[in-house]
């Protein structure tokens, strides 16, 4: 079973590998973006780590809609009401437990990822975060570290696609031959999940 130590756990690996990557992001987003992925990203996620060590909250749905909030408020462009809205989902949909199934836990973030893909209004294939993400939706169901090889692969295989949303749109062909930063950060947020799983001992999901 997976408990809020256990969601608290994924957001802090997830702040420290953003906080890791962030020039990485950066370098990407500026080939196709605003050069600012990685900046904005590392400043959210400090963010969520000082509001969870402020409020400690004590279920697995509230620790993400607070991380949720606090990506919306404090991340600008586009990262932050979509990885907002990932968040805030996820957990709205684990509702009130104090312990949650890491299949429950997959179907939740399922629908996190769906509304990511209805406020983006991409899908599959587009060179967004969703590249990254649904492969890792549907390996969740296998474990969290087939997740974090499919978010991974599914970033990896953004390079030689034709962007169709987002900044990175507005490039056109120029688009073609660079790894997505979103699909690259969203393979960051899955590879600490299992981070978190692997950190706690507990094996649920790997």
């Amino acid at each position: 079973m997976l408990d809020a130590d256990f969601f608290h756990r994924w957001m802090i690996a997830t702040a420290a590998a953003v906080d890791r990557e962030a020039d990485r992001l950066t370098e990407l987003d500026s080939a196709i973006g605003d050069a600012d992925h990685g900046t904005n990203l590392k400043r959210g996620f400090a963010s969520v780590t000082a509001a969870l060590e402020k409020e400690a909250p004590q279920t697995p749905g509230v620790v993400l809609t607070l991380a949720g909030r606090q990506l919306v408020s404090t991340v600008g462009g586009a990262s932050g009401p979509l990885y907002g809205t990932l968040l805030r989902r996820t957990g709205k949909s684990l509702g009130e437990a104090s312990e949650v199934t890491a299949a429950q836990l997959a179907e939740a973030f399922g629908a996190g990822v769906a509304a990511v893909g209805q406020l983006g209004g991409a899908q599959a294939g587009d060179k967004t975060m969703l590249d990254a993400l649904l492969p890792a939706v549907d390996a969740l169901g296998v474990s969290f570290s087939a997740a974090r090889d499919a978010a991974d692969a599914g970033a990896l295989a953004t390079v030689p696609l034709l962007a169709r949303k987002g900044r990175a749109s507005y490039l056109g062909e120029r688009s073609i031959g660079h790894q997505d930063p979103g699909a690259t950060s969203a393979a960051l947020l899955v590879a600490a999940l299992a981070e978190a799983d692997t950190a706690g001992g507990e094996g649920s999901g790997s």
